[in-house]
């Protein structure tokens, strides 16, 4: 079994195409890349942390029916954590902010980047989209975006977040990061 990360996946959310310069062509292609991309990496018996925004809310596009139809299509257990377009559709979710301890990290999960936890040495978020894909939160934190469209439509494994962690710290030390 293998943990995966993910967040803001916006299924059925046909402007997020050009809010976020999303590269597809329709809401169908959209949806069916992402279902693809996180089953290629995604086993059954895997768990996913879903930092929010599964699908978009309101009306017809964030029914029950529509949420289940994507749900079960996608591998592995989902843990949802609630996004901010998670509140007005069928994803009852309650759990808001979520603390693990993986490897050898204390780790702070959230949606929104502001409500990260600045004592926790890392932050995972979503809802920032393509902003940033890791950046500092004070001197002993650090925040990482795990937004789909930073990570090429991919849930990502912890050895690839701690990859990009190291890259970004030594990049920090030779002051090359603002």
């Amino acid at each position: 079994m293998n943990y995966w990360w993910t967040s803001d996946y916006h299924f059925s959310h046909a402007n997020i195409i050009r809010y976020c310069n999303r590269p597809f062509d329709s809401v169908e292609e959209m949806n069916e890349t992402i279902i693809r991309k996180h089953n290629e990496r995604v086993k059954p018996e895997d768990t996913v942390f879903f930092l929010g925004d599964f699908i978009f809310k309101g009306g017809k596009e964030g029914g029950e029916e529509k949420y289940r139809h994507f749900e079960k299509r996608l591998n592995g257990k989902l843990i949802f954590i609630k996004g901010n377009h998670d509140r007005q559709n069928s994803l009852n979710t309650i759990i808001s902010k979520v603390y693990i301890h993986y490897g050898s990290k204390d780790i702070c999960m959230t949606h929104r980047a502001e409500d990260a936890d600045p004592n926790v040495p890392w932050n995972f978020c979503g809802h920032v989209h393509e902003k940033y894909k890791v950046k500092r939160l004070n001197e002993n934190s650090i925040i990482v975006n795990l937004c789909v469209e930073v990570w090429d439509y991919y849930p990502v494994a912890f050895k690839q977040i701690s990859s990009v962690i190291a890259t970004f710290l030594k990049e920090e030390k030779k002051g090359a990061v603002n």
